[in-house]
């Protein structure tokens, strides 16, 4: 987000609102990510993240220092890797992939709920609030909110998906290669989230989040104004 108001025109005022307004959704999403991977496999028969109070939707249990950093700075960003104890499993690579998918999938499941909210905002609030600038100016900045959380969630759940360390796609990377490469890459995996930060804040991996972020927005967007209110 930071990076934005750099090289956009300056609107100091409108991205502070926005920054404001996208705290709140960042801490959501990520405790959502984490709580969901670790439900996940704990109802797969490991405790492991249970036993370490993973399970929870407190944003500091949660928390990547590099992941927020990314987050602040250019809107997308990763959690700290939820332990997970594969031995625990009865199909340990079957296992894995649902607890790698389980994260962004909650996070899709968030960006459906907020789009259902702003469907209701923009359907129900004119009829509610009181005519006048102020009450036209906390509508408009409830359906910017909501707006946020559909989007940031969906590139969150994306951007979670790509096969690498430390994001939630790494673990359905792990049941494409043996073992033992899957635990050397995942020695380096400090330096390649910095690697990854770099290349967000450059904006290297801006086209294909951008393109599969507006793909998935526009069909939820779909169902959701679809269904008859």
């Amino acid at each position: 987000m930071l990076r934005y108001l750099l090289v956009g025109d300056g609107d100091f005022k409108g991205f502070l609102l926005q920054f404001l307004l996208s705290l709140p959704i960042i801490f959501l999403m990520l405790s959502l990510n984490g709580a969901a991977q670790g439900y996940i496999a704990n109802k797969l028969g490991d405790p492991t993240a249970k036993n370490l109070g993973k399970l929870t939707l407190n944003p500091l249990v949660h928390i990547d220092p590099l992941g927020l950093i990314a987050m602040v700075v250019v809107g997308c960003g990763w959690v700290s890797p939820v332990p997970i104890n594969s031995r625990n499993f009865k199909k340990p690579r079957r296992d894995m992939l649902l607890v790698g998918i389980s994260g962004p999938v909650a996070n899709l499941l968030l960006a459906f709920i907020f789009a259902i909210l702003l469907r209701l905002s923009i359907v129900f609030m004119p009829e509610v609030v009181f005519r006048n600038e102020m009450s036209m100016e906390l509508s408009s900045i409830l359906n910017t909110f909501l707006y946020l959380g559909v989007r940031m969630n969906i590139t969150f759940a994306i951007f979670n998906l790509l096969p690498i360390p430390p994001l939630a796609g790494s673990r359905i990377f792990a049941m494409l290669i043996p073992p033992t490469y899957y635990f050397k890459i995942m020695r380096y995996e400090r330096y390649i989230s910095i690697a990854v930060l770099v290349l967000l804040i450059f904006g290297v991996l801006d086209p294909i989040l951008t393109f599969l972020t507006g793909k998935i927005e526009y069909l939820i967007y779909y169902v959701v104004f679809f269904i008859r209110i």
